[in-house]
């Protein structure tokens, strides 16, 4: 990995080379989506505890990615922010077929 990175353009094309793989993308998907559906059930519900569920999933899901089909380190170790944030912007690039899924 690089030492670091100017701005967020700048790591968002790191990020995309470490999620070559067709199936580590997807799962990043799954997980994002069960995320979204987990704030809206913590806000329906009044149940933070939803809030957690999210994360485990969201993570979860990522992380099988990186491990068994990336076989590389998830970027979050690293850079937390920045790949929180591209984890969203590779979500709405597949939502949108920029990236395929």
């Amino acid at each position: 990995m690089s030492e670091g990175f100017a701005s967020f353009r700048e790591f968002y094309p790191f990020y995309l080379g470490e999620h070559r793989n067709r199936t580590s993308r997807r799962l990043h998907f799954v997980g994002t989506s069960f995320v979204i559906g987990f704030i809206v059930l913590a806000i329906k519900s009044g149940n933070p505890w939803w809030l957690l569920a999210g994360l485990v999933a969201g993570y979860g899901c990522a992380w099988i990615g990186h491990f068994f089909f990336e076989k590389n380190r998830p970027a979050t170790f690293k850079y937390p922010f920045y790949s929180f944030a591209g984890d969203w912007v590779m979500y709405k690039d597949i939502l949108t077929g920029k990236i395929p899924f």
